[in-house]
């Protein structure tokens, strides 16, 4: 790994990548929020590379809100934010990033029976164009 991150860029990253994992868990609030959080978790978990080291473990200390609003207000701008960082460090690193994201969000969704609901696809939108927005 050719990255050296600061304890703030590891909580960013952390911040952005669980976050998504709860903003989709929320958004399926209807269905099993429990699993949803669940196959995302699992998902950010087995992520190699830098992600994987740094995602092994959930952020400590944050708060992240009494309403899936302000979930959202932290954790899609961390999104953007670890894009940005990585991209300038190492943009291989940047899309093993995303990539990761992008399963775990799928992860979440893949608890509903057929389609995921209209909720979680525009959650997913949502934590897509704020990953695409660095």
């Amino acid at each position: 790994m050719s990255i050296t991150l600061a304890d703030q860029d590891t909580l960013t990253l952390r911040t952005a990548a669980w976050g998504a994992v709860s903003l989709m868990a929320a958004a399926g609030a209807a269905g099993s929020p429990h699993k949803a959080a669940t196959e995302g978790s699992i998902a950010l978990t087995s992520a190699t590379g830098l992600a994987g080291h740094v995602l092994a473990k959930p952020p400590k200390g944050v708060k992240y809100g009494k309403s899936v609003a302000e979930l959202a207000d932290q954790v899609l701008p961390a999104l953007t934010a670890s894009m940005r960082l990585l991209k300038q460090q190492d943009p291989a690193e940047a899309d093993n990033f995303r990539r990761t994201v992008l399963v775990a969000i799928e992860a979440a969704a893949r608890i509903q029976k057929g389609e995921p609901s209209p909720t979680m696809t525009e959650m997913a939108r949502k934590i897509t164009e704020a990953l695409d927005a660095a």
